[in-house]
């Protein structure tokens, strides 16, 4: 059983020196150390929360961004697509045109060789009548 005499009030100060000394030597220092590290871990969360939103407000950019590179790559695409089907009617268009020329050529030339063959065979007729009537006849006229 606990006295109360003088000693009591010699515990009571020895525990009190002790709490004084404990709180000073490893108390304080562990709660500074405790403190700094929370401190730290707050500050660090806030730099993953920035970054986490840096890199998803880059993520939406760079998407944004290839979204409109490929609706201007298919807008070029169709423009050369345009150009280039232009540039074929246009050098159909040409062939056409240099075909119709060739043909009439090739007309007018076939005419006039008609012609000249014609003319040939017409100066020619009699001779060959005369010959197909000697056959005929087998007599010489």
């Amino acid at each position: 059983m606990v006295s109360v005499d003088g000693s009591l009030l010699i515990q009571i100060i020895n525990f009190l020196f002790l709490l004084f000394v404990l709180n000073r030597v490893l108390f304080k220092p562990i709660r500074k150390i405790l403190l700094e590290r929370k401190e730290k871990v707050f500050g660090l969360e806030q730099g993953v929360e920035s970054l986490s939103t840096q890199a998803k407000d880059q993520d939406q950019a760079y998407k944004d961004g290839l979204k409109g590179a490929r609706t201007e790559g298919l807008k070029k695409k169709e423009a050369f697509v345009e150009q280039a089907s232009q540039e074929e009617k246009e050098i159909i268009d040409r062939i056409n045109q240099k075909a119709q020329s060739n043909l009439a050529e090739i007309r007018a030339q076939v005419a006039e060789e008609t012609e000249k063959a014609r003319t040939a065979l017409e100066k020619e007729v009699g001779l060959f009548a005369k010959s197909i009537g000697e056959k005929i006849l087998g007599r010489a006229c």
